[in-house]
């Protein structure tokens, strides 16, 4: 089932012994676009700390209580490497937080390489390890810098998006689907470009994402986009057999 990503803001995480906290962000991986870890506010739990909860923990998320279960206990996550999730998070403390939890890293495996795809929902799935004792001197651990590749979802909401020949609009939200944590669309807002509409474009249509500029580029024009699907239109999702939830 797909999601904006926005509607899993605020979801309570449940230990197997007690609230942990809720989701105040998602930080994603633009090589491959999947979720890679949820960022959980712990409140007065933890006084004010904030964790990083990879998704080989993760049950599914029930819509009605708006709560994720996850296999921890609360122990568990308070003696969790602690993470400064409001600076660049580096593939070092990624490290050091799948250790902690014996899991093997995400980067383990090759990566895809981006496409000139645009407005498909579909991208192949990731196939998550299995449990098993994780040797601490195997992961790729490099130096204490960003992961390049990691983005806060509460960051790049809002970037202006560049195709070829000029500003289309913004990212609105992204779709995710819970069945892989895989982003399968951007949804963009196309502001005075194309006034009252918004459009649903592949992540792989992405050629870069420009920090310092707060933009996103795309390897696609406008006719291209403007051609594309209208977000949330029903023959398009029917047609993919795609569901959503938006809250």
């Amino acid at each position: 089932m797909l999601w904006d990503a926005s509607a899993i803001n605020g979801y309570a995480i449940e230990a197997s012994d007690g609230l942990l906290g809720t989701v105040s962000d998602l930080l994603f991986e633009d090589v491959r676009w999947a979720i890679r870890w949820l960022v959980v506010d712990t409140g007065k739990w933890l006084s004010g700390r904030k964790v990083l909860l990879p998704l080989s923990v993760l049950g599914r998320p029930d819509r009605a209580l708006r709560h994720f279960p996850v296999n921890l206990t609360m122990q568990q996550v308070k003696d969790s490497p602690d993470v400064e999730t409001d600076q660049p998070v580096s593939r070092q403390i990624e490290a050091h937080v799948y250790n902690y939890y014996g899991w093997d890293p995400y980067w383990g495996s090759s990566l895809s390489p981006m496409s000139n795809a645009i407005a498909m929902p579909f991208v192949a799935p990731l196939h998550l390890s299995e449990a098993r004792p994780h040797n601490p001197g195997s992961a790729d651990a490099q130096p204490n810098e960003g992961d390049p590749h990691l983005r806060s979802i509460a960051a790049v909401t809002g970037y202006d998006i560049h195709a070829t020949d000029g500003e289309i609009g913004h990212v609105e939200d992204f779709l995710v689907d819970d069945a892989d944590w895989g982003i399968r669309c951007i949804t963009v807002d196309t502001g005075n470009w194309w006034p009252g509409e918004r459009v649903l474009i592949s992540p792989l249509s992405v050629r870069e994402i420009d920090w310092a500029d707060s933009s996103i580029h795309l390897n696609a024009n406008r006719q291209k986009v403007k051609d594309g699907p209208p977000a949330y239109d029903e023959t398009f999702l029917t047609y993919y057999g795609i569901r959503w939830v938006t809250g």
